[in-house]
């Protein structure tokens, strides 16, 4: 395995094990489709998180520079179809976070952004 993509797992598992901690349950990772794919999919209540993490080793990133409008809109395709298969008749709100994850002092450090794009049209 790439460095990268061994970095991209170890930051996918910080953000899943900071989620579990603030009382979600993973759904999903790495949920893949044909016109993209979702880092992490996760429950709490009646709330679904789709979440993209960005690990990131440096200087701070603009956040519009790291989540373009055409990877949300991949991003939306996909979460409208994990609904369309994977839930039954609970209304879901639906959430679109973004986990940025960096390194200070050789311990990995979660920015983490709720809501950080929208599905509206």
């Amino acid at each position: 395995m790439n460095l990268r993509k061994e970095k991209g797992n170890q930051a996918e598992q910080f953000v899943c094990h900071h989620l579990s901690n603030n009382g979600f349950t993973i759904l999903a990772r790495n949920y893949r489709k044909r016109y993209g794919e979702i880092d992490i999919i996760a429950k709490k209540n009646n709330l679904l998180a789709f979440v993209e993490v960005k690990r990131r080793d440096g200087q701070y990133i603009d956040l519009a520079e790291v989540i373009t409008f055409s990877k949300q809109k991949k991003i939306i395709s996909v979460a409208k179809e994990f609904l369309s298969t994977h839930t039954n008749t609970i209304s879901y709100i639906c959430r679109f976070d973004v986990a940025l994850v960096g390194t200070q002092d050789d311990n990995l450090q979660v920015r983490y952004i709720t809501n950080a794009f929208t599905a509206d049209e």
